[in-house]
């Protein structure tokens, strides 16, 4: 791992890098999303303050459970500039983020559990297609397999046979 002595208060990009595990296109395409921020020096290089290493690592451990970047942008701009997110902010924005993981997980195990029943069926209308169709919203109006051919090639089928005949 590499150490960064106390005494440098900011890291080039590469360093950032090698120390977050962040690829250098990740920190600025964080950077592009206003996630985290560098001052320039008078030969146009980026450099962060050591209190970014802590937002990279609060921003990757955000996406890895599936926070989207706009959230994490609002949550970070709850905290005070150039103050590195302590233990207390990660567990008071997380736990905004509960409820929504929360149902998250529900619908994935939802999808999980009736994926045998819907692999190769096609109908996009059954009542149990959780997949495709959830709780069967199109089935009242029309059946799935002219729900098919209303899109690209089946449509284009449709309007051919109409011509034809």
């Amino acid at each position: 791992m590499h150490r960064i002595p106390e005494k440098i208060h900011e890291l080039t990009v590469g360093q950032l890098s090698a120390r977050s595990g962040a690829a250098v296109s990740a920190l600025h395409f964080y950077e592009s999303k206003g996630l985290i921020s560098s001052r320039r020096t008078p030969g146009n290089q980026r450099r962060y303050s050591r209190d970014t290493l802590r937002r990279v690592a609060f921003i990757r451990a955000a996406q890895r459970v599936g926070i989207p970047l706009a959230t994490i942008r609002e949550a970070l701009a709850e905290l005070p500039e150039e103050r590195t997110p302590t233990r207390d902010d990660w567990a008071r924005l997380s736990e905004a983020w509960r409820s929504e993981l929360d149902e998250r997980i529900r619908q994935l195990n939802r999808l999980r559990d009736h994926l045998t029943d819907c692999i190769g069926c096609g109908c996009l209308s059954l009542e149990g297609c959780v997949l495709s169709n959830p709780d069967d919203v199109f089935g009242e109006r029309r059946t799935g397999s002219r729900l098919m051919a209303e899109n690209g090639a089946g449509r284009r089928r449709e309007e051919n046979r109409r011509r034809a005949g």
